[in-house]
């Protein structure tokens, strides 16, 4: 009997590696990169979302990252038909394909498919739109932690559109969003390996601190600046550069702008272990434990 193709799935916390760690993996196997990255498709964001460099891109076939133009919509099902087509036509030529990235959401649909929801009236969402626009983003937030707690601390609960649609299922169902999560478990042709990059929390913020210092070096300001006209887009209400908006628009200082960056995105590799830690992703390992890493890949492999 044939062995499953494998596919590995490197997750992890913003800021933590997972990119230079796949590429390092690949070495082996010559095979597909997928990346698991919301911010990283969008072809005109690179320095706030630590794309990886056109060399990377080319040289590690990373496939699904800078692609799409901010002006178009991409979610996590149509994440989940791209990548199990390039992990098919991999399968036809390996036994490897590799998913790197952080976007949780994409990995389960990827990993276990998306959950069923219902159909929500345009009127609902729109109500709940213009709620956004005359009262911002906390009055959302807040809601969202009232009425559903468990959904409000697993969600990028900074991203406009997620919280949108979490609160308008909420409002057309009386049911908590989290309540239609975790009911579909669909089958996959391969075995998946989970790795999953960790260290300490402090080690964390520390490199978040220093990422987020160098991308102010490498021109971030310049970027979000050629990113004005499309500022109202939900690819842009996002860290690392809602933040840079608020310091054009002279209501941040720049160091204040700097430290914001700082704070929200250390909030979302918190919200980032706390997902990985609830669906408790595969075995753990140090960024620095590359050896160990492809040793327990081998070992599965033969499995």
């Amino acid at each position: 009997m044939n062995k499953k193709k494998k596919l590995i799935v490197i997750t992890g916390p913003t800021g933590i590696g997972k990119t230079a760690i796949s590429l390092q993996i690949n070495e082996a196997y010559n095979t597909s990169i997928i990346s698991a990255d919301s911010r990283q498709i969008y072809k005109e964001l690179s320095i706030g979302t630590a794309k990886p460099t056109h060399e990377e891109i080319a040289s590690g076939n990373i496939k699904i990252v800078d692609f799409l133009s901010v002006t178009k919509d991409y979610n996590a099902g149509q994440f989940e038909k791209d990548a199990m087509s390039i992990i098919t036509e991999d399968h036809h030529l390996s036994d490897v394909s590799i998913v790197c990235g952080g976007t949780g959401l994409y990995i389960k649909a990827l990993t276990e498919g998306l959950d069923q929801f219902p159909d929500i009236p345009i009127e609902q969402v729109a109500q709940l739109e213009t709620e956004l626009s005359e009262t911002g983003i906390e009055s959302l937030q807040n809601r969202l932690k009232e009425k559903d707690p468990e959904q409000y601390a697993n969600m990028d609960i900074d991203n406009p559109h997620r919280l949108i649609r979490a609160l308008s299922i909420i409002d057309y169902t009386g049911q908590a969003y989290s309540s239609f999560l975790g009911h579909v478990k669909v089958g996959r042709p391969f075995e998946i390996i989970n790795i999953v990059i960790d260290t300490e929390r402090e080690i964390i913020y520390k490199r978040i601190e220093k990422r987020v210092d160098q991308m102010i070096e490498a021109g971030l300001i310049d970027e979000v600046k050629s990113m004005m006209v499309y500022r109202n887009l939900n690819a842009l209400n996002t860290v690392g550069y809602k933040e840079v908006f608020a310091y054009l628009d002279g209501d941040y200082t720049l160091d204040i702008c700097i430290a914001e960056i700082k704070k929200n995105t250390r909030r979302y590799a918190k919200r980032q272990l706390t997902w990985l830690r609830k669906h408790n992703l595969g075995q753990r390992f140090l960024p620095s434990n590359i050896d160990k890493i492809k040793k327990y890949i081998d070992q599965r492999l033969l499995a």
